[in-house]
């Protein structure tokens, strides 16, 4: 959470803004090989205490699913946030794929698939779903990919500031993935001169027609949550009271 590095803290402030859900960073104090039952526990009360759900895990990781190097544990420890966002009440953990090969073909393609697929049964006994970042990977690629796995392997998380940054339209992303969007961070953005050098700015001040997104999503019917994040951490407050109220108003 941006709220503070203290998760008590960090769930009070969000109920002060008004929030009915949070995001939990499966890492630090809450890395799944850490977190005793006990611990567990403890975050399920301070939740209830506050009356906030958990909307996902977010399990960010430095390599992607395609990459040889650390590979084993990467799946180990996507595997167990998976189990963490289950036993939290979240149905999805939120991370990047890495690279998507150009082809669907090869040994880079078959590694990757047949890694999700693992992961997709994991999730599927777990009782979560691994769901893949939309911006720094192309729509057009994950749906190709996705169409590649065995039904409901991943899902996707249409962040609609980093679709901007590389290049992509979130509308148009919509169209693309359908009923395979599980997850919307409502961001904002400006391009740069080139895929992936535009930069994150506060809602409502960039590129993003937040309002057609959200058109776009009800025409799809989609009911999932919708995220918010704040560009500078230490105007995080500031910055989402903001953004709930751009979003209210629309």
């Amino acid at each position: 959470m941006s709220l503070s590095r203290d998760l008590r803290t960090a769930l009070r402030r969000a109920r002060d803004l008004g929030l009915a859900a949070v995001e939990l960073d499966a890492r630090g104090g809450l890395a799944p090989d850490q977190l005793t039952q006990t611990g567990l526990r403890q975050i399920r009360k301070w939740l209830g205490d506050e009356g906030i759900v958990v909307s996902a895990v977010t399990f960010r990781t430095r390599g992607g699913y395609a990459e040889a190097d650390r590979l084993e544990g990467r799946i180990a420890a996507t595997k167990q946030s998976l189990e963490l966002a289950h036993s939290l009440g979240a149905r999805v953990v939120l991370n990047h794929l890495g690279e998507i090969p150009p082809e669907s073909e090869g040994p880079q393609w078959q590694l990757l698939v047949d890694v999700l697929t693992d992961i997709g049964l994991w999730g599927q006994r777990a009782g979560a779903t691994l769901c893949a970042e939309v911006g720094r990977a192309s729509p057009v690629d994950l749906a190709r990919l996705i169409a590649a796995l065995p039904e409901g392997s991943i899902s996707c998380d249409l962040v609609t500031g980093a679709a901007i940054v590389h290049g992509h339209d979130p509308i148009a992303a919509i169209e693309t993935l359908g009923h395979h969007i599980e997850s919307v961070h409502a961001t904002d953005a400006v391009a740069g001169a080139f895929a992936g050098r535009g930069r994150a700015v506060a809602l409502g001040t960039g590129q993003v027609d937040l309002p057609a997104v959200f058109a776009a999503l009800e025409e799809r019917a989609y009911h999932g949550w919708i995220g918010l994040e704040p560009v500078e951490e230490r105007t995080a407050r500031e910055e989402l009271a903001a953004a709930i109220d751009y979003v209210r108003a629309i």
